[in-house]
């Protein structure tokens, strides 16, 4: 009998002129998407208990468990080499984001019931950018159990799918190291344990735990009357504060709850853009590494800054647009616009995209000051998204150095982090990245904002701007047309799938994308 299978993977034996066995990068896709075929379970588990129906996550179960086994065969060898394993992120990183839209499409109901607005909430699910296409954010539209898929995907995707398969499949320990390094946002995964294998389940547990934590401080306070925070709502919240997701269930993101509330979600904010290495490390007995850490004390310097100047146009109203809504509740009063300012920060820095107010009703400088932030990013090895403290970090001071060495032209001055010399290579790839970055931002505004005026959608460049930002750093939301409370649904199709490429290359930080998109990637 024929193999169709065995057809399949012949017909894919690299050329001699290829230097990529991609048959093993798609097999272990494979492996991955049969393991990840569980997740789908989780959400038809909460439809049975809310009694409705689970066929869209069974189904997609079985469509990844199925696909996962093909794919699998296709595998050549048992190792990854450096190539292989940058063909393997970034397929990962596409394909599961595209199966993942199985739910919405099966389930047919509102906005993403359509093929390109599905993938775009499904990528952005996943990169944990926040951004979404729904229309209508309510349980009389989707149900619970399809809202928690949402919320679900943006867990996974936080830490990092090809982590927690580091930290499962033995097939993965060997080459783990540069996956993990493709995958892990910042300049390089720290390796915490001898081997890698333990320092990818080191690194997710401490990332679950502080999800159950989150969740148990959220459902805590609603059972002390301090919020109507439902048992549903606050596993909902926790899957999306730790990634730094900011999906949320209710249409009005943060703002729905209580100033308690927020207050604790900014704690957890400030938690997941935060090299989770240094809580690795804090526990294990070394607390001095977490307090000692140049990154840590810079993020918690920036987000400090921002807080205060936000929150001082907050107070005295002059960064606010004169309007009802919004002056009564902040001007004069130091806990509510310390509360607005401290929650808004946490969540661009961190570029969680949660919102407890909408910012598009606050003026142009307080507006100003948030797409400025949205450049910032946490910390490397956290679940943050765009450019990251790191990097900034490291850029101020190599341009020290230079304006030093510029007057004492024989002076030998590395650039130093946390007392240790950077190597050139890192300090030459760091500034190669945020160029990257910065071209990338403004091609693909100008592209934004030609394409919407193409299709009649008239607006703004700041609109443009921020939906530019907003997408390639994983941010969420912007101002104007795509705020905290509204969503990128009314773009054309074309914007929207051009906003899914930048969240997927956002993730994977560039870098990782454009290396297989150069021939030489692909010739000896």
């Amino acid at each position: 009998m024929a193999d169709p299978l065995g057809a399949l993977r012949d017909s894919l034996t690299p050329s001699l002129g290829t230097y990529v066995d991609y048959r093993t990068s798609l097999g272990f896709v494979g492996s991955i998407l049969k393991y990840m075929a569980v997740a789908p379970l989780f959400p038809a588990v909460v439809a049975l208990y809310y009694g409705e129906t689970p066929l869209p996550f069974v189904l997609t179960a079985a469509v990844m468990g199925g696909g996962g086994l093909a794919l699998e065969r296709l595998r050549s060898g048992p190792e990854l080499g450096d190539r292989e394993a940058f063909l393997l992120v970034s397929l990962t990183w596409l394909v599961l984001p595209l199966v993942g839209t199985l739910p919405y499409l099966i389930a047919g109901n509102g906005t993403v019931a359509h093929p390109v607005n599905a993938l775009f909430e499904s990528m952005s699910g996943f990169t944990t950018t926040g951004a979404t296409v729904l229309g209508e954010i309510s349980f009389e539209r989707h149900s619970r159990a399809m809202m928690m898929w949402r919320q679900l995907t943006q867990w996974l995707g936080g830490m990092g799918i090809l982590v927690l398969m580091v930290a499962i499949l033995p097939e993965l320990s060997v080459g783990g190291a540069q996956v993990m390094n493709q995958e892990a946002p910042g300049v390089a995964m720290e390796k915490l344990t001898p081997r890698i294998r333990d320092t990818a389940r080191a690194l997710w547990t401490i990332y679950a735990a502080f999800t159950v934590a989150a969740a148990v401080a959220y459902y805590a306070l609603g059972l002390l009357g301090l919020a109507d925070m439902s048992f549903y709502n606050a596993v909902a919240h926790a899957l999306t504060t730790l990634p730094t997701g900011g999906f949320s269930p209710e249409g009005r993101s943060a703002e729905a709850f209580s100033p308690a509330i927020q207050w604790t979600m900014v704690l957890f904010m400030v938690v997941a853009g935060t090299n989770f290495a240094l809580f690795w490390y804090a526990l294990s007995g070394k607390p001095e590494r977490l307090f000692g850490d140049g990154e840590f004390r810079a993020y918690l310097r920036a987000m400090a800054v921002v807080s205060v100047v936000l929150g001082v146009l907050l107070f005295t109203g002059a960064g606010l647009a004169r309007t009802p809504e919004n002056v009564g509740p902040i001007v004069g009063n130091l806990e509510g616009a310390a509360r607005q300012a401290a929650f808004q920060t946490a969540a661009i820095v961190t570029t969680t995209g949660y919102a407890s107010m909408d910012f598009n009703l606050w003026g142009e400088s307080t507006q100003l000051l948030l797409l400025f932030a949205m450049f910032l990013g946490g910390s490397a090895g956290s679940a943050a998204g765009s450019v990251k403290i790191v990097r900034w970090y490291t850029i101020r001071k190599t341009m020290a150095r230079e304006l030093f060495t510029s007057v004492h032209p024989d002076a030998v001055r590395p650039v130093r982090f946390n007392g240790d010399p950077v190597d050139e290579g890192t300090i030459r790839s760091v500034f190669v990245f945020t160029m990257l970055f910065v071209v990338i931002f403004v091609f693909a505004t100008v592209a934004i904002y030609v394409d919407s005026l193409r299709v009649g959608l008239d607006i703004s460049a700041i609109e443009a701007v921020s939906a530019s930002i907003a997408t390639l750093g994983n941010v969420g939301p912007g101002v104007g047309i795509v705020g905290p409370m509204n969503n990128f649904e009314r773009f054309p199709a074309t914007t929207k799938l051009f906003m899914t490429g930048l969240m997927w290359i956002g993730r994977l930080e560039i870098l990782s994308v454009l290396v297989i998109l150069t021939p030489s990637y692909w010739r000896r």
